[in-house]
C-alpha cells in the first residue's frame, strides 16, 4: 500500500523540467592595480589582494542599444508612410511596429515587397506623418477666442490665427475657413458660446476646430469674471447646426 501511494508523487517529480534560458552578461573589468611582474623562466610571483580588486570599464546592460531599420507596411501615424525605411528605437520597433504587423525587418526582400505601387503614389492620403496627429490635437482642444469688448469688430481670419498661436500652433489665413455665417459684435448674448472653423493642413488634411467667444475690455472696470478651465463648461451653439455643417461641406 505505501508503495502506491507514493507513487504518484515521485513521477510528477520526475516530470518536471527546469527551463535553462541563456542571459547575455558581459562586464568589462580592468585591474586597479598592475600586478608584480616577473623574468621570462622564472615563477610568477605571487600576487597580493589588492591585485584582485577590479574596476568596471563597460556593463553590456545598460549599454545604450543602437536603432533598429525597418520597412513601414502601411501608414503609421507620427513613424511614417508605406515603404519608408525608419530608424527607431529597439523598443519602440519591437512593441509598436514589429509585434502588431506593421513593419519588416530591413532587408532587401522586404524593401522591394512593400514598396509603393504607382496606384498608391498617385492616391495620396496623407500629406506628412504627423499630419494627422495635428489633427488630432486641433480637434480635441476648445479654442478661445478673445474680442474686444468695447470696439465694433467682425470675425476674421487672422483672429483664429492669433488665438492659434497663443495655444501653440502656427499656421497661415489662407489655412483657415471661417463659417458661412457672418460674426461680429461686440455683443454679450454670444459670450462663451461655440461654433466651429475648418484648419487645412498642407492643403490636403483638414480639422474641424472648435472655438468659444470671449469678450474682454481694457478697462479692468468692464473686464467680465475670468472663467477658470472654460473648456470643461457646458456651452450653447453661437450658430445653427445646420448653418455650420453646410459651411464645413462647402469648405470640403
Amino acid at each position: 500500500m505505501l508503495k502506491n501511494i507514493y507513487v504518484t508523487p515521485l513521477n510528477l517529480l520526475k516530470s518536471a523540467t527546469s527551463v535553462h534560458q541563456q542571459v547575455r552578461t558581459t562586464f568589462v573589468l580592468k585591474r586597479k592595480y598592475d600586478p608584480p611582474l616577473h623574468k621570462a623562466n622564472e615563477k610568477p610571483r605571487r600576487m597580493r589582494a589588492k591585485n584582485f580588486i577590479y574596476e568596471l570599464v563597460e556593463d553590456t546592460l545598460v549599454k545604450k542599444r543602437p536603432n533598429m531599420e525597418v520597412v513601414l507596411k502601411t501608414f503609421v501615424e507620427g513613424v511614417g508612410d508605406k515603404g519608408d525605411i525608419v530608424s527607431m528605437k529597439p523598443h519602440f520597433v519591437y512593441n509598436k511596429l514589429l509585434l502588431p504587423g506593421l513593419a519588416a525587418y530591413n532587408t532587401p526582400e522586404n524593401v522591394s515587397k512593400y514598396a509603393k505601387t504607382e496606384a498608391e503614389k498617385s492616391a495620396v492620403k496623407h500629406s506628412s506623418a504627423y499630419a494627422q496627429r495635428t489633427v488630432n490635437m486641433l480637434e480635441s482642444i476648445v479654442l478661445a477666442v478673445v474680442m474686444n469688448k468695447d470696439e465694433p469688430w467682425v470675425l476674421e481670419p487672422w483672429h483664429i490665427k492669433a488665438s492659434l498661436r497663443k495655444a501653440g500652433f502656427h499656421c497661415q489665413e489662407e489655412c483657415i475657413t471661417l463659417p458661412k455665417e457672418r460674426i461680429e459684435g461686440p455683443d454679450l448674448k454670444k459670450e462663451n458660446k461655440d461654433f466651429y472653423c475648418t484648419v487645412t493642413i498642407n492643403k490636403l488634411e483638414q480639422a474641424r476646430l472648435k472655438c468659444r467667444l470671449h469678450h474682454w475690455s481694457t478697462d479692468p472696470s468692464e473686464r467680465l469674471p475670468y472663467v477658470l478651465e472654460h473648456w470643461k463648461m457646458q456651452s450653447e451653439p453661437l450658430l445653427e447646426v445646420g448653418s455650420s455643417e453646410k459651411s464645413t461641406k462647402a469648405t470640403e
